[in-house]
């Protein structure tokens, strides 16, 4: 991005704006309603988003129900700004999100660079800082912020941005509605909701539930997700008290990439292994409170209790297979328990249980009094979070059959490749935060929050000494923000701000940080040395407004740079069976813009948006590589190649341009129809990360995707809709990875002879459902369909 370039257009744009308000400040535009956002991840006073120095993006339930997306990280991939989607696992509920270049992912190993909270508890798990998408239920969610940059206020993780989920209760959804609909691939959803006030005003319920089945599009992908949601709430005047209760049951089977030559021969939906499954369980209870000492004094907090198991099952290669003299059916004789099962099993099942427990406090005040005459806002708190985690893994040896399933044979791997390890991490923040108005139109927001993290792992089967994992680690950081809005009219707001945020390294980084005892992630760990906290620190700036009462636009940049960021690295030795380790890399950066403009003209309604997301290293390092077309001998001994990578390569997995188009349009008042068009340009694969790989695969390519969806109002509560995803049945990918394949394309059997080939994450085809909804015990006026 050409700073110098972009810095005298946003000068021209706002002095523009501010000369315009002057000579027309008599018929500025007069908005019916402020819009407030809370600064902190609990939801109490909040300030007029004019105050708020960032790119803030909001949805409200109004539009999450209308799309019928699955998860929120669905919703944002077709509608918000700098996000995209891989689909590594290549489950609905089980999306990689990418924002802004940073990711929240399921999957263990995933550096992690977003916070996620509900209803101001950070949802990121304990052992891996990991974002289980499948355990937000979308029909409990009232609203959703996105919050760019490194926002301090929003804790550990917050590198590059913010997810702050607000659930529903009685009072904002009054009345109840029953959801059915059933289409592509065997799926079936059935979504029910009610609540209410009690006569008198001062108590409140809501209680929800989901339930969702399918097939799946691939072969050996059908998966079950049960959710169920509950809220009671009492208030008076001055205070106000909500317990929750989350419960999920899901088994989700996501069969992940598949060898480009085995798309070529075998189709777009075939299977490289199977099975790929894992069983989500959890209990999770959620106290909110709040109360006013006076107008403007406000105390408020949670307790919370959160109980994750989750299992996985997955059949794999076996990474350590050797094919024997005698070729294939010699090494499938001798595939059994005491015959070197680890050198002659073509496949391997890996089994991980994994239970996290956590538990804590967040408690805050708010002074809104006057400073000094200027209006002001003052937020200070405290806050405790206590993760114990149980993580144990094994691996049993055995042989893949016809369909690429393993048939296992009862021996499992050499001890030293087992796991079993327990781990406690703690961390107490305090923070606090100010907004102050200079005049109308110049406000000033301050913020700082000092997080201290304890982390405790202790190795069940190996307790101390060598390649022991029992450790203590601390990390203890205090990080700043400053921003600025300049408001000339209720027409624009200008922003600017600085700020900073960290992550301490989860058990599995610290259990997998030594180049000379490297892992298989998440197959096994060892004792390594300690790693460094990941520091991000962000420059943000931009423009938003009203071009006419019913059209508004924004324009915002940013720019931040990771210090010690957190890679996962293939070593010499083991290039070939994808073992390595985590290490700290030098420097990251993430920089672009993000435009948008919206509007409505009669019955006709659009969003465009367009960001440019440019990911790199700043740091020169080597990493391990056999199959990338540039990798060279670099030890000149044992002729084991490696690439380099030096500053500014780009990140695999972004692209970095993303265009979204959404339309509706109202055919009556009854009826609309609408769409979303998402564009993204191409992205390097893994393995890939010098950039200079001259294979076909060296770059997944760029892709488009129209969906359609449209419903039909009645008067008497029923609604009817359908969707239709992937109108044109594109066929396209949304990652790639550089690796070896030794499945015959022929014949679809394991050959054990590896080539180079590219595998990727194939997007899902074109599908389509049919549903109804109904609505009932409520005033149409505030219907679900029509809530803001």
């Amino acid at each position: 991005m050409n700073k110098q370039a972009v810095k005298p257009l946003l000068m021209a744009i706002l002095s523009a704006y501010a000369a315009h308000a002057v000579a027309v400040q008599a018929e500025e535009v007069q908005l019916d309603k402020v819009e407030v956002i809370s600064t902190t991840p609990l939801n109490g006073v909040g300030v007029p988003l004019e105050h708020i120095p960032a790119g803030v993006q909001q949805v409200k339930q109004k539009e999450l129900v209308k799309q019928k997306s699955l998860t929120l990280g669905d919703y944002m991939n077709q509608n918000m700004l700098g996000v995209n989607v891989n689909e590594t696992q290549n489950n609905p509920f089980q999306p990689d999100v990418n924002y802004h270049g940073f990711t929240a992912s399921p999957l263990l190993g995933t550096p992690q660079g977003l916070s996620v909270y509900v209803d101001g508890v950070r949802v990121n798990e304990a052992f891996g800082d990991v974002v289980n998408w499948d355990l937000i239920p979308m029909n409990a969610i009232n609203q959703m912020t996105l919050i760019p940059g490194s926002n301090p206020l929003f804790g550990l993780n917050t590198l590059g941005g913010a997810i702050s989920v607000q659930t529903k209760s009685g009072r904002t959804n009054q009345g109840g509605a029953v959801e059915a609909y059933t289409g592509s691939w065997g799926r079936h959803v059935l979504n029910a909701e009610y609540g209410g006030v009690s006569e008198d005003g001062s108590k409140d319920f809501f209680i929800s539930g989901n339930s969702f089945e399918e097939d799946g599009w691939r072969s050996f992908s059908a998966s079950r997700v049960k959710q169920l949601f509950t809220k009671a709430g009492w208030q008076n005047e001055k205070t106000a008290v909500n317990l929750s209760l989350s419960l999920a049951d899901n088994k989700m089977r996501g069969n992940g990439l598949q060898a480009g030559s085995l798309l070529d021969s075998l189709g777009y939906k075939s299977n490289f292994t199977v099975p790929d499954q894992t069983k989500n369980n959890m209990a999770f209870v959620n106290l909110n409170l709040s109360h006013y000492f006076a107008d403007d004094i406000q105390l408020s907090g949670n307790v919370y209790y959160r109980d994750v198991r989750t299992k996985t099952f997955n059949g794999d290669l076996n990474d350590t297979f050797e094919l024997a003299p005698g070729g294939l059916d010699d090494n499938n004789a001798d595939c059994s328990a005491g015959n070197d099962a680890d050198e002659n099993c073509s496949g391997a099942i890996n089994r991980s249980r994994l239970t996290q427990k956590s538990y804590g406090f967040t408690s805050q005040l708010t002074f809104s009094q006057d400073l000094l005459g200027l209006k002001n806002q003052f937020i200070s708190g405290l806050g405790y979070n206590r993760g114990k985690t149980k993580f144990s893994q094994n691996t049993e040896f055995g042989l893949l059959n016809s369909y690429r399933g393993v048939d296992g044979n009862g021996e499992f791997n050499a001890l030293t490749d087992q796991v079993n390890l327990s781990g406690v991490n703690r961390t107490w923040s305090v923070f606090a935060t100010d907004t102050l108005s200079l005049n109308p139109y110049w406000h000033v927001t301050a913020s700082a929050r000092y997080n201290t993290t304890k982390i405790d792992n202790d190795d069940k089967i190996t307790p101390s000494g060598s390649g022991s994992l029992t450790g203590t680690h601390s990390f203890n950081r205090l990080n700043p923000s400053l921003g600025i809005n300049f408001t000339p009219s209720n027409q624009l707001t200008a922003y600017a701000s600085y700020s900073e945020s960290s992550r301490a390294p989860t058990s599995i980084e610290l259990g997998c940080a030594d180049e000379n005892n490297p892992c298989k992630l998440p197959n096994a760990m060892a004792g390594d040395p300690p790693l460094k906290q990941v520091v991000s620190k962000t420059y943000d700036a931009g423009l938003r407004g009203f071009l006419t009462p019913t059209i508004t636009w924004s324009l915002g940049a940013y720019h931040t740079i990771n210090t010690n960021d957190i890679q996962f690295l293939t070593t010499a030795n083991n290039a070939n069976n994808g073992a390595g380790f985590f290490s700290n890399i030098s420097k990251t950066k993430r920089q672009g813009l993000d435009a948008s403009l919206a509007g409505r003209m009669d019955a006709f309604s659009w969003n465009l948006g367009y960001s440019f997301v440019q990911a790199t290293y700043e740091s020169s390092f080597l990493i391990a590589n056999q199959v990338n077309t540039s990798a060279i001998d670099t030890d000149g001994q044992n002729g084991v190649d490696s690439i380099l990578v030096k500053k500014g390569d780009y990140l695999a997995g972004i692209p970095k341009h993303q265009l979204k188009l959404g339309l509706g349009y109202d055919v009556t008042s009854a009826w609309n129809v609408g769409s979303n068009i998402v564009a993204f340009s191409s992205q390097y694969s893994r393995g890939n990360e010098n950039n200079k790989d001259t294979s076909s695969g060296a770059k997944v390519r760029g892709y488009t995707v129209v969906n359609l969806f449209t419903n039909y109002r009645f008067d008497n509560g029923w609604n009817i809709f359908a969707r239709v995803n992937n109108v044109f049945d594109r066929e396209y990918y949304s990652l790639g990875m550089l690796g070896q394949n030794p499945i015959d394309p022929t014949t679809g059997q394991f050959s054990g002879n590896e080539t180079n080939d590219t595998f990727y994450a194939p997007g899902a085809p074109r599908a389509g459902w049919i549903g109804a909804r109904y609505d009932f015990g409520v005033k149409k006026s505030v219907a679900s369909y029509d809530k803001d």
